[in-house]
């Protein structure tokens, strides 16, 4: 029966399109027979009236009638010779055959034919249709009359139904041949395919067998084995998406999956800073989007993390171990801090970390920076850290998270001293296409420390493949992309990707109206002032300029505007002691500082630039006490400033405007996604932001507040540690197999 289906979805089409060319065609084929038969009988009445012309001259002048009734009566013997009559010069009737119609009469006349022509028609009569020639009969240069010839036409209708029924004949068999052959042909073919699929799909994933499949198949293998793993990847996703993530979740998992295992996180930036002031010791959360991401896990976790302690007061605080109860209010885990010298941390982290790797993954047209110096400490570094993960550990196969590309060689480091550690990284930044990353010049250094990992996770797809390819031009690895699996020493890496979040807020202090009345009072703005918002740390990637540029390009555009709206951006100050970042710094002043002259008026600006650090709460406030928020980065991993701005609105107000360069834009599509490098369409984007009506605002951010709230750090927190503890089930039985293998193996010996 499904063989049946198929066919006819080859047969149904090739019918239709015989029988759309047959109605096409037939109209076509009866004018052009009737052309020819026509033609036949103009060849056929010439012949017949040169025939008749010498006996006519001699009997018409005579006026014999008998002898031309003879005439006429012989020559319409001929079946397809209907009647004939001759008339005069003056075109009276003198003589026809007993079969002449007189209806017909003469048809032209003396005028119309003494130029001595043959004409040809067809008449339609009572009896049919009939093929009338007259030829005229001259005398010298006299014209004595008409000969007037009538076919009969009715053979000609018939001649062209049989070949009409003929034509049906043949197309309809014709059609049933290519059918038939169509069909043969698609089944051998369909039988290939199906084949080659069943092949592929039964191969192990592990394996490097090639595929053997038909040469047409082949340039869709790839394709089809993306897609094979894209559906394992939605179908992972399902599972975990269908569960509730909350802190008291993430915990179960721990216990449930992990059996209690230790968890241990290692970044470079600390979430909890001590300063020193005037007034005393202060705690500090720095604005950075890894803190913002990685603390709330830590704080459902209750494991160890492991920084760099840089605050002015960090020594003060911690104990002989370097240890320190995080939050400070209401410790949930232990915070471990590392220290470092001037030297270490000018090499390892303005240098090569900042100066070198993170241009090299942003394009944002800066060119990165390679010195051996900062190569060096970065190495160092790197293995400080790593023994201080050696040293946290309580067991020998604890769970380490390692954040960002301050450490791409501790995971080698690490598994060097813990083979059975599960090591998961998780890299915030983009990972650059193959080329641009071979400027590195100790790319296959990174890569080989990469490589440790037991899990690699990325923002985004597009990273991971870039990632795989990567590996593939400049280590000898065996890599399988359906599975996004790379095997390196005799150790497997898993490579997937993780699409960070937030966590969900609780309740805010202060309400929306509350919250706006206050920022504009602190801005001394009116309280229907328009007000966009920018939140960024100082850096080239987050397209700040560009930003500010679409902001002029608006007020010159619709310069009603002027006076009644505002940019507010908040830019923390980051990585100040590097050369793009003062440049930077002095271009962001500098263009303010001229919009502002440009547009200013009283004590209104049109660009309100605050670059100092804002708390968390302060923050909060802005994004439910501002109309719009942009996020116009030239390049970023994800941002989670947009997703804390949509969780700031429980209003479901304001209007996001987003860059397609960020990874959040792959996922928050009801954003207004705009490229920021072209200044019109950010300043029109702007426009419609700020004009937008409240219905498509709640509409837009209903359903972006959904797939944020639902797909939160924990969320993104809990794939990867499931992930985890599948691979440590993995390794464990494998462990056992091996040992066991040992045993009888000694046994047998």
């Amino acid at each position: 029966m499904q063989s049946f289906r198929l066919s006819l979805r080859f047969i149904l089409p090739l019918a239709l399109v015989v029988g759309l060319f047959a109605y096409a065609v037939m109209p076509v084929v009866n004018d052009m027979t009737q052309r020819w038969f026509v033609r036949d009988l103009d060849a056929r009445s010439q012949m017949l009236a040169s025939a008749l012309q010498q006996p006519l001259l001699e009997y018409v002048p005579q006026q014999d009638q008998a002898r031309i009734n003879q005439l006429f009566d012989r020559s319409v013997q001929d079946g397809r010779l209907f009647a004939l009559a001759f008339c005069d010069a003056s075109g009276r009737l003198l003589y026809r055959s007993a079969s002449y119609p007189a209806a017909l009469g003469c048809r032209q006349g003396t005028t119309g034919n003494a130029s001595g022509d043959t004409h040809q028609s067809l008449v339609k009569l009572p009896q049919g249709k009939v093929h009338v020639t007259e030829s005229p009969l001259m005398q010298g240069t006299e014209l004595l009359g008409n000969l007037m010839l009538v076919h009969d036409m009715s053979y000609i209708e018939r001649r062209t139904a049989e070949t009409q029924e003929y034509l049906i004949t043949l197309f309809a068999l014709l059609a049933v041949v290519i059918s038939l052959i169509t069909v043969f042909i698609a089944h051998l073919s369909w039988r290939g395919w199906i084949n080659a699929v069943k092949s592929m799909l039964r191969r192990d994933v592990r394996s490097q067998r090639s595929m053997s499949a038909p040469p047409e198949v082949q340039p869709l293998v790839g394709d089809l084995r993306a897609l094979l793993h894209d559906i394992r990847l939605e179908r992972q996703g399902e599972g975990v998406s269908a569960i509730n993530w909350n802190p008291e979740k993430l915990r179960s998992l721990l216990h449930d999956e992990l059996a209690g295992d230790q968890v241990l996180v290692v970044s470079n930036r600390e979430p909890y800073i001590h300063t020193r002031t005037p007034e005393g010791i202060e705690v500090r959360r720095p604005a950075s989007g890894l803190v913002t991401a990685v603390e709330p896990v830590m704080r459902a976790c209750s494991g160890t993390w492991i920084a760099h302690g840089a605050g002015s007061a960090d020594r003060e605080t911690v104990d002989a171990n370097d240890h320190v109860g995080v939050p400070p209010k209401k410790p949930a885990y232990t915070l471990r801090r590392v220290w470092l010298n001037k030297e270490e941390e000018q090499g390892y982290y303005y240098g090569f970390a900042n100066e070198g790797l993170w241009p090299l993954c942003h394009i944002a047209h800066v060119r990165p920076v390679f010195r051996t110096s900062d190569w060096e400490q970065y190495v160092a570094v790197n293995q400080r850290f790593a023994d201080a993960v050696v040293k946290e550990a309580q067991t020998d196969d604890p769970v380490v998270l390692v954040q960002d590309y301050h450490f791409a060689l501790l995971p080698r480091m690490v598994r060097e001293k813990l083979p059975r550690a599960t090591i998961i990284m998780f890299w915030h930044i983009p990972w650059p296409n193959p080329e641009s990353f071979g400027i590195c010049p100790w790319r296959e250094e990174i890569l080989e420390g990469l490589l440790g990992n037991t899990l690699l996770g990325f923002h985004t797809p597009f990273h991971c493949k870039n990632f795989l390819e990567t590996v593939d031009r400049y280590l000898e690895a065996r890599i399988e992309y359906e599975a996004s699996t790379i095997s390196y020493g005799g150790e497997l890496t898993e490579v997937e990707p993780y699409p960070i979040s937030i966590a969900w807020p609780d309740a805010y202090p202060l309400s929306i109206p509350e919250c706006r009345q206050a920022v504009r009072r602190d801005l001394n703005l009116p309280d229907n002032h328009l007000l966009a918002l920018g939140v960024d740390r100082l850096d080239y990637t987050k397209g700040i300029i560009e930003r500010f540029q679409a902001m002029e390009r608006l007020l010159e555009l619709h310069p009603s505007l002027i006076g009644r709206v505002s940019l507010l951006q908040i830019a923390a100050p980051s990585r100040s002691s590097l050369d793009e970042y003062q440049n930077l710094e002095a271009r962001v002043r500098g263009l303010a500082l001229r919009i502002n002259k440009r547009f200013s008026s009283g004590s209104y600006e049109p660009i309100i630039l605050k670059i100092e650090h804002y708390e968390s709460e302060d923050v909060n406030r802005l994004y439910r006490g501002t109309d719009v928020c942009l996020v116009t980065s030239l390049h970023d991993g994800m941002n989670l400033v947009a997703k804390e701005f949509i969780a700031a609105r429980d209003d479901e107000r304001g209007v996001l405007v987003l860059s397609q360069f960020t990874g959040a834009a792959r996922e928050l599509h009801e954003a207004l996604i705009i490229n920021p490098y072209h200044i019109e369409q950010g300043a029109e984007a702007l426009y419609r932001a700020l004009t937008m009506p409240e219905g498509e605002q709640r509409e837009r951010m209903r359903s972006m507040r959904t797939l944020v709230r639902d797909f939160n750090v924990y969320r993104w927190a809990g794939r990867m540690l499931i992930d985890a503890a599948r691979l440590r089930r993995r390794e464990r039985v494998t462990a056992r197999i091996r040992t066991q293998s040992r045993k009888a193996l000694r046994r047998v010996v």
